[in-house]
C-alpha cells in the first residue's frame, strides 16, 4: 500500500494572508445570506487525499446587524478549515454550502474555493453536491445561484483572533 503524501507546510505569511481572506470571505458570505437561520459545510479534499469537513450554524440579522454562532467550536473549526482551503498548499479542492431555513423547503447555495477566494458554484454542480444518498432521508433543498462576493486586498489588520 502506497504511503501517503505528505502536507506541504505553509510559512506564516501565507497562514497570515488566507487568514485574512478568510475573515473578508466570511463576513461577505454573512452579508449575502442576510436575516435567518443558516448552517455553512464545508467539504475540502487535502492534497494527502484525506477528506475533511466542518459545519457551523449561524443566526442572522440585519437591523440591528446580529451574528449568533450556536456553537463557537464548530464554527472555528470550519473557519480554520477555510484558511487552509483558501492558503491552498495543504487542500485539493474545497466547497462551502449555505443552506438557509426557509418554508415550504430550506434554500441552498454553495461557493468552490478557486485562487485563494470563493467562487460561486455552478447550480447544477451544487444540485449535484446537495442530493441525498440513496435510503437516507434528507429535506430537498431548494437551489439558487450563490451571490459573488467581494473581494479585498489582502490585509492582516483587525483580524479576530478569537479561535485560536
Amino acid at each position: 500500500m502506497p504511503a501517503r503524501p505528505e502536507l506541504t507546510h505553509p510559512g506564516d505569511d501565507a497562514i497570515a494572508a488566507a487568514m485574512s481572506r478568510t475573515v473578508t470571505a466570511l463576513s461577505a458570505v454573512v452579508q449575502a445570506l442576510g436575516d435567518g437561520e443558516h448552517t455553512l459545510n464545508l467539504a475540502a479534499e487535502r492534497t494527502d487525499d484525506a477528506f475533511v469537513t466542518g459545519r457551523t450554524d449561524l443566526s442572522i440579522g440585519m437591523e440591528p446587524l446580529r451574528l449568533a454562532v450556536l456553537d463557537e467550536d464548530e464554527f472555528c473549526v470550519l473557519r480554520m478549515l477555510l484558511v487552509f482551503a483558501l492558503e491552498g498548499s495543504t487542500m485539493r479542492s474545497a466547497t462551502l454550502i449555505a443552506t438557509t431555513a426557509a418554508e415550504p423547503n430550506p434554500r441552498a447555495c454553495g461557493w468552490s474555493v478557486r485562487d485563494g477566494w470563493l467562487h460561486p458554484m455552478d447550480t447544477a454542480e451544487l444540485q449535484t453536491a446537495v442530493i441525498p444518498c440513496p435510503g437516507v432521508f434528507a429535506v430537498v433543498r431548494e437551489i439558487y445561484p450563490a451571490p459573488v462576493l467581494l473581494q479585498l486586498p489582502d490585509s492582516d489588520e483587525g483580524i479576530p483572533h478569537a479561535c485560536a
